[in-house]
């Protein structure tokens, strides 16, 4: 009786008024996701290319849907679902482990050989899945227990399987358009009471970076709070909307301009980037350690103190951390941006190493062996003239020819 009387004092701190229903709190997306390709806005290139999407005529195969958040990845896997007449069976690959997932699996098999009606199982986040996790589906895809279709915001090559991979049909989602978003945003305005200006809308759509779901919570929010100015709206997107995945395509994306800006000794974008690094939380260590292959890769020998700066950099913010060796990363920003460039020290290590594996073993010349009779023979420069003198040293005229000398 105790307990009971205490369930209830605590739902009353809840709810102050239980003769009332309570709200629908469902955010708009969730309420607004389409149930059929008509309201499926964007995307046209996947249907042009997959034509068994929303031909139920042909054969559907197992699917690994990549894209960003908020790109339309569960939405089409319930929509592909439907279209084919199959009975979807939803899984989050966070909230669950292998055991659970196999009574999924049974639970749909099951119903498969009472009710004749093929299961898809749609595995969310399949990407955290470990190893032995995926393995657990191989042996159901490889025999058609059922159509798994796997989502995922990172890159399948590098997060599935490649034994589950080569089973399965890989389809990218890029993220929407602005035209897409406004579309999504407009059907969404017309169905439901969340009406705001046009103005509002494309401001919407432009600045939540291809995320219909982000897009669409802005939506509610600027209906909601009755903002009319994009002033407003714009302020409020940008304080929280600024997008950094540390494991997906964002996270190479960025390193990748942040790289290529220092290459093109542009100081400026290096540092936007770095600042888009550092704002998204992004591992400092990780930083520092491209600028050190950065150092020797494009700057080498034009500046060889340019590797000592990117090495002291990574003392540095070890002993130092965040936030102050922001102040570290950016003196070896700035240094080696500016820093003149040369990659023929990298550029000749390549060449040698194409020319040491495309050609039968080397053999060392006798008088430079360790241990051979004839390296009395051997000249140690440093008894000569100037600690030098000509003598062969073993590199081949075939190997002169194929580098460019330094």
């Amino acid at each position: 009786m105790q307990e009971k009387n205490q369930q209830n004092n605590l739902f009353d701190t809840v709810s102050t008024n239980q003769s009332q229903p309570l709200v629908n709190e469902k955010p708009l997306a969730f309420k607004i996701r389409p149930i059929n390709f008509e309201k499926y806005y964007g995307q046209e290139v996947i249907f042009e290319r997959f034509k068994f999407l929303k031909d139920p005529t042909l054969k559907l195969p197992s699917l690994i849907i990549s894209g960003p958040p908020g790109s339309g990845k569960t939405t089409i896997a319930h929509i592909i679902a439907s279209k084919h007449k199959k009975e979807i069976y939803s899984f989050n690959a966070v909230l669950g482990g292998v055991s659970d997932l196999k009574k999924l699996i049974s639970r749909a098999i099951d119903a498969k050989k009472m009710f004749q009606k093929d299961p898809l199982i749609f595995i969310d986040e399949i990407h955290r899945f470990n190893k032995a996790q995926q393995d657990a589906l191989l042996p159901y895809v490889e025999d058609g227990s059922f159509t798994l279709i796997g989502a995922t915001t990172e890159i399948p090559q590098v997060s599935v399987n490649l034994a589950l991979l080569s089973r399965m049909q890989i389809i990218k989602l890029e993220k929407h358009t602005d035209k897409s978003l406004i579309e999504i945003l407009k059907n969404a305005s017309l169905e439901t009471n969340h009406s705001v200006s046009e103005d509002i809308i494309k401001a919407i759509a432009n600045l939540v970076n291809g995320d219909a779901r982000v897009a669409l919570n802005y939506l509610e929010i600027a209906s909601e709070q009755e903002i009319k100015s994009i002033q407003d709206i714009s302020k409020l997107i940008n304080l929280n909307n600024n997008q950094y995945d540390k494991n997906g395509d964002r996270h190479y994306d960025v390193i990748s301009a942040f790289i290529k800006s220092m290459r093109g000794s542009d100081t400026d974008a290096a540092l936007q980037w770095m600042a888009v690094m550092i704002d998204g939380g992004e591992d400092p260590i990780f930083i520092v350690r491209r600028m050190i292959v950065f150092a020797s890769e494009d700057i080498g020998i034009a500046d060889s103190n340019a590797l000592t700066i990117a090495c002291n950099t990574l003392t540095a913010v070890k002993n130092i951390g965040m936030p102050e060796a922001r102040i570290n990363l950016a003196h070896a920003c700035v240094y080696l941006s500016q820093a003149p460039k040369s990659n023929v020290a990298y550029t000749a290590l390549d060449r040698a190493l194409e020319y040491v594996k495309s050609n039968p073993s080397i053999e060392v010349p006798t008088h430079l062996r360790n241990n051979h009779p004839d390296k009395a023979n051997y000249k140690y420069p440093h008894n000569y003239s100037g600690n030098f003198v000509e003598q062969d040293y073993g590199a081949k005229e075939q190997f002169l020819n194929s580098i460019s000398k330094i």
